[in-house]
Formats: C-alpha cells, structure tokens, sequence
C-alpha cells in the first residue's frame, strides 16, 4: 500500500491540474493570471466593433473579447463571416490557440489571416455595457 501513495497522489495532482482553470504568470507582476478557457465547439457567434477587436459568443451565455495584433477591416462589412482552423486540440485558452480568417461571401480564396494578441473573458456588467449593435 506504501508503494501506491506516490502514485495515488501523482494521479490527483494530475486531475487536478486537468480541472483547474488554465494559469500563466503575469510578466510584471509575476502573478497568476486566471484564464479561463473554452471549446471551439461552443461558440456560438461573433461580432466585430472595429477593425482590432472581435466579440464571441461562447456557451450562449458567455462573451469573449479577442483584441487583435493585426485585424482586417473585412471584420465591419455585413457579407464578412469568421472562420476557424481547428488544429489539433479543441480547447482554446490563449491567443495561439486560434487560427482565425475573415473571409467575404465573395471571396473565394478563404479570406484574410487575422491574429489574436489577447483573450479576455467579459463579466456580466461587461456584457450589459455593451451596445446592443457590437454584441454577438
């Protein structure tokens, strides 16, 4: 039975690690910084205010900004849509992540490459303040 504690326990720290939400230091503060992630599989729309910043829905319920190291203006126009390159792993908690394309009903080439620069998962009031017209 003393043989077995050590990998009792390996196992619980591993279901652990696998439970808890994805963590990553802050570069600055040298702190934790909670990320909360999400399946592909559970988006459910998009938006674009601008140029540099899209809105997912995620689980009907949730909101996610993604601000972006370079961004299309193809975002803004109504005949655009989002696509995603699913490679490997379905799971999405940090910018690299996501292989993202705007791409415009006329475009038949797949569209642009947009990159995300950052991940930020928006609270209830932070969905509520925004206009009707940017939510996804």
């Amino acid at each position: 039975m003393a043989k077995s504690l050590p990998l009792l326990a390996a196992g619980l720290l591993t279901a652990a690690a696998i439970a808890a939400p994805a963590l990553a230091l802050d570069p600055a503060t040298k702190a934790p910084i909670r990320r909360d992630c999400f399946n592909l599989s559970d988006w459910n729309g998009w938006s674009a205010p601008d140029k540099n910043t899209v809105l997912l829905r995620v689980r009907h319920r949730d909101v996610y900004r993604l601000d972006l190291a370079y961004g299309s203006n193809q975002l803004t126009s109504p005949s655009s849509h989002l696509v995603s390159v699913a490679r490997g792993a379905n799971r999405v908690c940090q910018p690299l992540d996501l292989d993202l394309r705007v791409a415009d009903s006329f475009d038949p080439l797949g569209g642009v490459p947009i990159r995300a620069r950052t991940i930020t998962k928006l609270t209830a009031e932070e969905i509520a303040a925004l206009p009707k017209k940017h939510r996804p």
